[in-house]
Order: structure tokens, then sequence, then C-alpha cells
């Protein structure tokens, strides 16, 4: 169910605002979890152009949304229009999700870091103080990278990025977080070592996203090993190549179905103070993804 059977007066109101919107999964994970927990609240994706983010904003607060989601390309166009910041929104300096705070302020979070960190917990002792890696350097992989280094601790973060001086630079912006300086940085072509020595292997790239489904970030199929977690954040296919292979050598697969409804989780409970019924959301996107 993407929306509710009607809306009347009472109807409480959350958007994403984006640009494009028409792809996004988050109508139906939320308004399903509206449904299922029987709220009359309702969520609708709203194109909106660059320059109107400010107008945007000004019209959640007249029409007194509950708050909204935030997406490409307005994550960071939106902070000056907003009352406060969460920590960690700050420090990754991109938001994802609006929220009215117990002052009464309209705040904004980043909800991706926790998203990413969920399906992490259950290996934390395997992963804290081990060394870790990254390929990619864009928001994705500032979320993944702030979550790593603030829950693992890690002994080495690796980011392997295509342009290697991004990279430094998103390892700059992380440095009040990397306290023992485990940040480095290699470019795609050398990162062999630190992809066999790494216990987690996370893809914050698009390779590998549908239609492009036998693109991988690594395709060194021998440095992978049942020592190994691979998560990969692209959730179209569920199982990408990256996935497959790292589990045909033993690795353990976690896919983007697990960060994409866990930040989407961390959002809902911001409006509504209820968890997110989970599994209802995860079977209406099975669902869709596999028509």
């Amino acid at each position: 169910m993407e929306t509710p059977q009607s809306l009347d007066a009472e109807t409480t109101l959350v958007a994403l605002l984006g640009q494009p919107v028409a792809h996004s999964h988050s109508p139906l994970m939320h308004n399903t979890a509206f449904a299922e927990q029987g709220l009359n609240v309702a969520y609708a994706a709203c194109a909106v152009a660059p320059e109107a983010v400010g107008d945007a904003v000004a019209g959640l607060r007249a029409l007194g949304f509950a708050g909204a989601n935030v997406t490409i390309p307005h994550k960071e166009a939106v902070i000056p229009h907003l009352d406060a910041l969460t920590e960690r929104a700050r420090a990754i300096g991109a938001v994802n999700t609006l929220f009215w705070d117990e002052d009464g302020r309209l705040a904004g979070d980043n909800t991706d870091a926790p998203g990413f960190r969920a399906p992490l917990e259950g290996h934390a002792e395997h992963l804290r103080g081990g060394d870790l890696l990254i390929f990619g350097a864009g928001g994705a992989a500032r979320a993944a990278s702030y979550a790593l280094l603030t829950g693992f601790a890690p002994a080495r973060l690796t980011l392997a990025a295509r342009t290697p001086e991004k990279a430094e630079a998103l390892a700059a912006d992380l440095a009040p977080f990397d306290e023992t300086d485990t940040l480095s940085v290699v470019p795609f072509g050398e990162a062999g070592p630190a992809v066999r020595s790494a216990r987690l292997l996370v893809n914050a790239t698009p390779l590998g996203m549908h239609p492009e489904t036998d693109a991988t970030p690594w395709p060194h199929l021998e440095d992978f090993s049942e020592d190994q977690i691979a998560y990969d954040l692209v959730y179209a296919p569920p199982r990408t190549r990256l996935l497959r292979e790292a589990e045909a050598r033993g690795a353990t697969p976690i896919g983007g179905l697990d960060m994409l409804v866990g930040q989407a989780a961390a959002s809902y409970r911001r409006w509504t103070g209820r968890p997110m019924p989970t599994e209802a959301v995860r079977q209406a996107l099975r669902e869709r993804l596999d028509a």
C-alpha cells in the first residue's frame, strides 16, 4: 500500500524533496508503515528545482508538515534554510531528514549514517579494531565513513576512489572524528592490499546498479575471503555482482536494502516516535523490486 485510503483535514503530511523523485521508494516504504500502524499520515514525493529549495522549506513550515526527507541534489543546499542541525548532520555536512525538535525548531538530521550502521551491529565484535575499506568518495561514502569511524574504531579505514583528490577532501573533512589517524586514500587500481586485509568491504559507488548490473568496484575474485563482509549500498538489483562473487568466496553479503530500510526507519521514528514496522516495509519493497 503506497497511499492511505483517504485524506482528511486531520491527516498529517510528510514530504520528500528532491529532483528527480519519481524513482524513489520512500513513498512506498513510509505509506506502507503508516498504514500498517493505522496512522493518519501521508507521505508525498515532491519534485523541487534547486532554486526553489528555500520556498519548499517555507511551504513545509506554513502548511504544518510533520517533516520531510531530502534527497539529491538538495542534501547540502537545504541546510541554510533550517533552524538547527543534529551533531551527525553537522559532521557529515548533509541532511536527509527534516523534523521538529523539542524546542519547536525545524531541524536537519542525517539518518544515512545510522541506517548504514544498523545491519553491521550484529558483526560489531568482528569489525571493531579491524581494517575496513570503502569504495567511493561521494555522499554515501561520507555517511558510511562517519558511521565506521564513530561506531567501530577501525585500525585502518581506507577510501578507494576513482578520484583520489575527492577522497582526500573527504578524509580532511572527517579528520575531527579520526582521532588515531586511521584514514588513508588509495586509487582504485592500487587497492589490492587494502582489499585483501579488510574485514569489511563497502561499495558506496553506483557500480553494479541497474541497468549496468555487470559492473563491480572490484573484479578480482581471488582477493575475497571468508573472513570478510561485503556490503553493497546498491539495492537494485538486490544481489549485485560484488555480493555474488564475494559470497562465492565465503564472504558474508549485506545488500543495499538493509541501509535503505534502516535510514527510513530512523526518519520514521523522528516523525512518529515509533519504530517502523520494517518487515512489512521489506515485503512491500521485495514485491516492487521483483515485479
